[in-house]
Formats: structure tokens, sequence, C-alpha cells
């Protein structure tokens, strides 16, 4: 079972059930014998026939006469979203491979110069060059503001120092898009954003991080490492604004890849509840499993509505969507979790088995309740939107 009626809802253009339909066929051939033993040489490999297939353009615009390589002239939001539902219900590094690809360039798209966007954007798009989104700290995750890695601009160079950690592609990404203290206000007005090459002097892997759902994590240390002014984006101390308008635009994707695994869950939970057999009957015959299934169907729709619905105000609307992203970042991740714990409860011990579907699912959403701002900084996000407009 795959329902794909929510692509027939009013949120999309013609071109994105076809797309959605195009890249389910994609996936269950290009992402069905993934080598997953090697994190790292599977996620290269995944960025690799994502950008040869031509999906990694949908992460980057088109630019003048095509040349930053994208498939249509902006960021379409809707399409990242129904990108990374169909990636994270087939394969969760396959989702997380395409998510970095347009987290680590958004800022370059955004902010960068004509030169930047040139050299790095076609590479993005087409597989060539992996991208790393480098925030967070060891003591500013929620708080960006708090960071203390600072860059000094020393002639025609800055030089940097410090740390960034919980860096996703941490290790075997060609650059990383790097925000930093500059100094010229304080708190989140005085943070500079950055290109680095991954091979710049001064540059080093402090260390690779593992967690549950594995993907390529690292702490990244900055010693007197220089860096030229040319790859600065945007002006100085218009760090933090760059990064919360990247983050607005690819927040309401981790909600659709939430959404991804919450459909796959439920997949798994009704095949498992249809042809399980006990007490004489099917595990589907009893109500206490119809009621989990009636909940879970119904959790997986309010979420979709939240999220789409902010997808489609960003692309259509064209007005700030921090409120209605911060709302789907949060229900769906939210109720992704609820949604898979129901089906591993239906394998019964057969769910916490290592390897399997719904075990896979279990390990996977845990961290979107965390990245790209927690469930607690979303509430937050959401009052202080309210409070603004009251």
């Amino acid at each position: 079972m795959n329902d794909t009626t929510w692509l027939d809802w009013p949120f999309f253009d013609e071109r994105h059930p076809q797309m959605a339909q195009e890249l389910d066929r994609w996936c269950q051939q290009a992402l069905a014998d993934v080598d997953h033993s090697d994190t790292d040489s599977a996620c290269r490999h995944l960025v690799k026939i994502l950008g040869q297939a031509g999906w990694l353009r949908v992460a980057v615009p088109q630019g003048p006469d095509g040349s930053w390589g994208g498939r249509w002239p902006q960021i379409d939001s809707r399409a990242v979203c129904i990108m990374r539902e169909t990636l994270a219900r087939h394969d969760g590094l396959a989702d997380f491979a395409f998510a970095m690809q347009g987290l680590g360039s958004g800022a370059i798209s955004i902010a960068g110069s004509d030169a930047l966007r040139q050299r790095y954007l076609p590479r993005v798009a087409s597989g060539d060059a992996i991208a790393a989104f480098a925030l967070s700290e060891p003591d500013a995750g929620s708080d960006v503001a708090a960071m203390s890695c600072e860059a000094v601009l020393d002639g025609d160079h800055y030089v940097i120092n410090g740390e960034k950690t919980w860096i996703s592609n941490g290790g075997i990404a060609d650059f990383y898009t790097l925000f930093v203290r500059t100094g010229e206000a304080p708190g989140a007005r005085g943070i500079s954003a950055f290109v680095v090459d991954a091979d710049t002097p001064g540059l080093e892997i402090a260390e690779r991080i593992d967690v549950i759902a594995p993907h390529p994590l690292a702490r990244l240390r900055f010693d007197n490492c220089r860096v030229p002014v040319t790859q600065r984006l945007g002006e100085a101390g218009q760090g933090f604004k760059i990064a919360m308008m990247t983050l607005d635009i690819f927040r309401a994707s981790v909600a659709a890849a939430a959404l991804g695994f919450a459909r796959r869950a439920l997949q798994e939970g009704l095949e498992r509840a249809k042809s399980r057999r006990m007490f004489g009957q099917t595990l589907a015959d009893l109500q206490l499993t119809q009621a989990a299934l009636g909940d879970m169907a119904t959790e997986i729709d309010a979420a979709a509505l939240l999220t789409y619905r902010a997808a489609w105000m960003r692309d259509v609307k064209g007005v700030r969507t921090t409120r209605e992203a911060a709302m789907a970042k949060m229900a769906a991740t939210e109720s992704a979790q609820r949604v898979i714990d129901r089906a591993l409860q239906m394998f019964g011990g057969a769910g916490v088995m290592s390897g399997m579907p719904v075990e896979k699912l279990y390990r996977e959403i845990r961290a979107l309740r965390i990245y790209e701002g927690a469930t607690e900084v979303q509430r937050l996000i959401i009052a202080r939107e309210l409070l603004k407009d009251a």
C-alpha cells in the first residue's frame, strides 16, 4: 500500500504528482540494493546516483541561463518536500543525502556572489561535490547567538578559530557553509557566513560522531584557518539572517521526511496486522489494532496538511513561513514518533530485531525531533510569532 491521494490536494501544480510518481519508480529500482555497511561510502554513492539521475537539481535554483544547475528558476519548497517524503519512505540515508545537498548549499543560493554560485551550485546539482551546513557548536545549538567560533579580518582574508559539532556530512563533505562570529554587533547581529573548502589548511576533523541512525557526522576544528574575503556570503554581520532564511526553506522538508517515515511505518503496520494470526483471528480483527491504525492514519494526514500548507505558502504566496514551518516540523516529527512506535508494537518482539524496517524507522525518527530546531524550540518560535502578530 502506498497512499498517493494526498497528491490530489490543491497545494500542488501538475508537475508535482508527476515528479512524485517518477521518483517513486526510481527509488524502487535504484535504492533496493544500496549497501549500508559503510555509512560514508553509502552516502557518497547516494549523492552520486541522485546527481546522475537529476534529482539533486531540485535542491538548487536554475540561475541565469540555467548555469547554476537547478531544475526550476527558484527552489520549490513543495518539490523539496515531495523529494524528502518519498526518499525517506524508501531509505532514510537517501533522504539525508538529498537534504544535505540542499541545506549545505542553500545559503549560497540565497546570498552567494555570482562567482560562488557558479563555482559550487552546479557541482552540488550534479552530485560531484558534497555539501555541509556548519552552524551548531558544543555550547551553541538551539541558542545560535551564543556561538563562539570566530573569524578575524586580516587583510583580504579572515582567520577562523574555534569548533563546530553535530555537523552532518562532516568528514565526507567537499565544502562547508560555515557560520562564525565576526563581531560587528553583539549576539546574532555579529555573525557572518562563509564557504570553506574541506581541504583548507587549518580545518580538521576533530572527531567522528556515531549516532543511533548511522549518518556521517563530525566535530570540526578550525586552527588559524585562513579564508579569503571573497568566500563570505552576503555582507559581514548578515550570517544569522542568512542561516534563518536557509532554515525557513528547508525546515518544512524535515516535516516531510518525518511523513515519509510515518507512511512507511503505517504500511508495515497494515501488512503485519493483516497477516499476523493470534487468538484464532488476525491482528487486524482486534479493535485495539483498528483504533491504533485509525489514529496513525489521522495523525499522518494532519501533519501532511500542515507540511504542504507551509511549503505552498512559501512557493505561491511568497510570504515568510516561520510560524507555519515550525508548526509543520513540530507536528510531523512528534506524530511520526507515535506512529512508528505503534507500528513497532504490532510486530512484538520482531519489531526490535536489528535490521527490521520498523526498527530502522524507530532509530531514524528520533533525531528529527531535535535537529534543525528541537520540538521545544519550535514551540517557542510559534509563540513568538503569535505574540508578534497579536
